[in-house]
């Protein structure tokens, strides 16, 4: 089941791109780490905590492995092992970052570790599926924080958290709970209504304070945000389904686009938002059933099928805003906004033609999607004036793609022109040369298959031959270690994924949420963003871009939303913003097929 509501969360969060620190290590690092005095321990204790809110993970690392625990007080051992549990949460190693946090004893560290060590809990025990204790995590950490937007912020982590547990979850755990948990489990209950029933919800409410009049949810959550329903202006119908094939997509755009609100500044006019589940009535009905509810805008709906029947059967009186694209599909009042391979595929394109590329070689996998991307890929290159000298496509399920890379690279040429002159001269040594009339490789290619694909090209002494790559190559969380394996390799990508945001909606503002979907839905949250941001933009926007967490944002005249993304290149592991991408107008409307973005094959 898919929550009814969302609140702000934010906490302690690592950012996606980091510049590498610079500055010489203190002199005492040169020192064993047994001859350290305590005062010593500490201070390198505290610099390598520095190195971790800064980023820098990796030399974190090497210097907490070089401090002796044998060597350390009981209050140092505990803040070690809070500093190797967060370095494990930032590669996603819940279960060891836990493991880590049950060898301390909270009371023996400083107010500010404690503060950590919550932090750190929560977001382990989120990650792991743990919910319950993860908002039992965010009491205590509430009793430590001084700051009120701070306890504010917390305060939403907890209900955010509980409306991802299922009502009857919530009702059985709150007979079991006492005290403060008591009260946040009843009114996450009661919040669940707010879309569904608004009048039960408003007796529920009234009830819960009558019951919880301490509870520290009535300073934050009913004065600054419940009460306000009532003075929001322009209501909005949002349809996703809830269950079925995109339910978890759905689940991702739901998230993104409830963040996006949350953080709206509560001096504007927030809208009043109401969900429908597209599996339980047909896109029609749910349409007038919306406009009878007073909607002034629509998001939704996400299937491609659902938006064809609507586009069949309504006038759009009210404005809609699908979250996917049909190409052809032309109606008044009817926007288009996906994640669509269209836009991935022209600015990839444009980007290797303005770094001056003009003869490529395609690489894509051998199945439907790598048919439809190698269209995209022709279209767009041969549109921009550049020529594909040769396509080659490869099994994603193997590992080993030397056949397929040998033939791109007319590898097989070449050893055969080896054996027929190593027959004359015995002692002549082959080394594998690659063809000389390319200038770039376009690859198609998830994560796992690039970090196979771009070592076997290297070793085939590819590695003067530009690699530029779709969005998918990266994975959404940077890890240095698996992806040196990327190094070289060119892309571009939804900004969000590569650090920009505004405000509290950056990805590393918005930790709490992303960490708990696989990185195949990373994107999608970033376009739940969007979508509520261009709740407020459409009627300017064929005037003016809209800077989004996908992109620059455009309307074309068909209705489409037009991303424009953010390039990086693949460094030590780590992906690092080159530029954006403008698109020469000439080539923004090409007709192709537009695909949901969980289409995409996984890895």
């Amino acid at each position: 089941m898919l929550p009814d509501n969302n609140v702000q969360s934010q906490g302690q969060t690592t950012p996606v791109m980091q510049a590498p620190l610079t500055e010489p290590a203190p002199p005492l690092y040169q020192q064993p780490a047994s001859e350290l005095s305590p005062e010593q321990s500490q201070h390198q204790l505290q610099a390598i905590d520095a190195l971790i809110q800064a980023g820098n993970h990796d030399t974190a690392q090497k210097l907490a492995d070089d401090l002796d625990p044998a060597a350390l007080s009981v209050q140092q051992r505990g803040q070690l092992n809070l500093i190797y549990a967060q370095i494990a949460l930032n590669v996603g190693e819940a279960e060891q970052a836990l493991g880590r946090l049950e060898l301390i004893q909270a009371q023996q560290l400083s107010p500010e570790n404690r503060i950590k060590y919550f932090q750190s809990q929560a977001f382990a025990f989120s990650l792991t599926g743990r919910l319950l204790d993860s908002v039992r995590s965010r009491i205590e950490l509430s009793k430590l924080l001084n700051s009120p937007d701070e306890r504010d912020d917390n305060h939403a982590a907890i209900l955010e958290t509980l409306s991802l547990m299922p009502e009857p979850a919530l009702q059985a755990q709150s007979h079991e709970a006492k005290d403060e948990l008591a009260g946040w489990l009843s009114l996450a209950s009661v919040l669940k209504l707010k879309e569904q029933d608004p009048a039960a919800f408003d007796a529920g409410l009234a009830k819960w304070r009558e019951i919880f009049p301490g509870h520290p949810a009535n300073s934050y959550l009913l004065k600054n945000r419940v009460e306000n329903a009532d003075k929001q202006s322009l209501s909005v119908a949002v349809l996703l389904p809830e269950s079925g094939p995109f339910a978890q997509a759905a689940k991702a755009i739901r998230a993104g686009f409830m963040a996006a609100y949350d953080r709206q500044d509560s001096n504007g006019s927030k809208p009043t938002i109401r969900f429908y589940d597209t599996e339980q009535s047909t896109p029609a009905d749910l349409y007038n059933q919306a406009v009878t509810d007073g909607a002034e805008f629509i998001v939704g709906p996400l299937n491609k099928e659902h938006i064809q029947s609507l586009a069949d059967s309504v006038a759009f009186d009210v404005p809609v805003l699908a979250l996917n694209h049909i190409p052809g599909l032309l109606k008044h009042n009817l926007y288009q906004f996906s994640l669509s391979p269209m836009d991935d595929v022209e600015q990839i394109s444009n980007k290797a033609w303005l770094d001056g590329r003009q003869k490529a070689l395609l690489l894509i996998p051998e199945n439907d999607q790598g048919k439809r991307i190698a269209n995209f890929f022709t279209e767009n290159w041969q549109g921009v004036g550049g020529s594909i000298l040769e396509l080659q496509s490869y099994n994603p399920k193997t590992t080993d793609f030397s056949r397929v890379i040998k033939k791109l690279l007319n590898i097989d040429e070449s050893e055969g022109r080896y054996r027929k002159i190593s027959q004359l001269i015995p002692s002549l040594t082959y080394t594998p040369r690659q063809r000389q009339d390319a200038d770039a490789l376009l690859l198609s290619a998830y994560t796992g298959e690039a970090r196979l694909i771009n070592p076997q090209l290297q070793y085939y002494q590819a590695g003067s031959l530009p690699i530029y790559a779709l969005p998918a190559v990266y994975s959404g969380q940077p890890d240095s270690a698996l992806d040196q394996d990327l190094n070289k390799i060119t892309f571009c990508d939804t900004p969000w994924l590569l650090g920009s945001g505004q405000d509290g909606l950056s990805m590393s503002a918005l930790q709490d949420i992303w960490r708990q979907f696989t990185s195949p839905y990373l994107r999608l949250i970033a376009m739940g963003i969007d979508a509520y941001g261009l709740i407020g933009q459409l009627d300017k926007l064929d005037i003016a871009p809209y800077s989004g967490a996908t992109g620059i944002l455009s309307l074309m005249p068909d209705g489409r939303i037009r991303r424009e993304l953010a390039c990086a290149k693949f460094m030590d592991g780590r992906p690092e913003l080159i530029d954006t991408i403008n698109i020469s107008p000439t080539h923004e409307n090409q007709p192709a097929q537009a695909l949901l973005p969980m289409d995409e094959h996984a890895e």
